[in-house]
């Protein structure tokens, strides 16, 4: 339903802000009213528009992908909305809502365009409303980035540990091994499990067993370099990635992880010691043709090895067991 504008409407909007003459408002006056109801949908995204629209009471939501999606935006009375549609005669890119009943004031593009031409008010006043947008839109952009690396860095990260993931593993290591073929550099894989993990989990509860896990990943940090990588693989399992060291030092680096995680102790959350945790160390050294999966299932028969060994030792791949206490 349409009806006409009134005098008193016009005087307290921003767009018509030092806007004089009776040219101006007589336009304005003629332009007809849209009585909105609760739900109406005003434009669609796609659909072809060639009109500018102030709210004159009310409010509208703009969706993007929907009407049904949550607003990237709520539009209050004194706004306008399709004035870039109007400017570059492109189709509308939203979808606007009516959030309540409003009334919305309809101009053609012959009236906006009469508006510019005659009033420079009008025409700052709208330069003023575009610059707001882009402002918001840059500012928008930039919460989106910072929101979009916080989610990366978030699904690359093992929340319990700090430690990197199994996601992460398998996007970094195919490239340190791409680089390590390259460049002629030794890499060595360290891979390692908590000893007899499940009886922390059944003796003392789920969240001792987290804290057994949290404790070795940074006893195991405490051991190495700043350059060296170490990322929980999965459940009780843990990889350590020694970028420019060959197997006989990495067997070093294993020792000091494997000493350092028997040396601390551990206590639950309620005070609780909990015995004396050990692991098991398994060492694979790159080759010129590895792939990823092919290097680590050295290292996890290595460490295989130690487990079925007697467990709290290191073994190197193909060479049986070489550090134990």
């Amino acid at each position: 339903m349409t009806r006409e504008v009134t005098k008193s409407e016009l005087k307290d909007l921003f767009i018509l802000r030092r806007v004089s003459g009776a040219r101006a408002i007589s336009l304005l006056t003629e332009c007809p009213v849209i009585e909105m109801e609760r739900g109406q949908i005003l434009l669609k995204a796609g659909q072809s528009n060639q009109k500018l629209y102030i709210i004159l009471s009310g409010t509208l939501s703009v969706h993007l992908e929907s009407p049904d999606r949550a607003p990237v935006a709520i539009l209050d009375a004194g706004e306008t909305v399709g004035e870039l549609s109007v400017i570059d005669d492109s189709p509308a890119t939203a979808f606007v809502v009516a959030s309540e009943p409003s009334r919305v004031l309809e101009l053609s593009e012959a009236a906006f365009w009469d508006l510019v031409s005659f009033s420079h008010a009008f025409a700052c006043n709208m330069l003023m409303i575009l610059s707001e947008r882009i402002r918001h839109s840059d500012a928008a952009i930039t919460r989106n980035v910072r929101m979009r690396r916080r989610f990366e860095k978030d699904a690359l990260l093992d929340s319990l540990t700090g430690l990197k993931n199994r996601r992460w593993i398998d996007s970094r290591l195919p490239r340190l091994l791409d680089r390590h073929q390259r460049s002629g550099l030794p890499l060595t894989l360290v891979m390692f499990d908590v000893d007899h993990f499940k009886n922390f989990n059944d003796e003392y509860g789920h969240e001792a067993g987290d804290t057994v896990l949290a404790s070795v990943a940074s006893s195991a940090m405490d051991c190495l370099r700043p350059t060296d990588l170490c990322a929980r693989y999965g459940g009780e399992e843990f990889l350590v990635i020694l970028t420019g060291i060959p197997k006989e030092i990495g067997l070093s680096v294993a020792e000091r992880i494997r000493q350092n995680v028997k040396a601390t102790d551990v206590e639950t959350d309620d005070g609780r010691k909990l015995p004396p945790v050990t692991v098991s160390l398994g060492i694979a050294e790159a080759r010129s043709d590895d792939v990823a999966a092919i290097l680590i299932k050295r290292a996890d028969s290595a460490m295989y090895r130690a487990k079925t060994s007697g467990r709290n030792r290191t073994c190197m791949e193909d060479t049986g067991t070489e550090g134990s206490t």
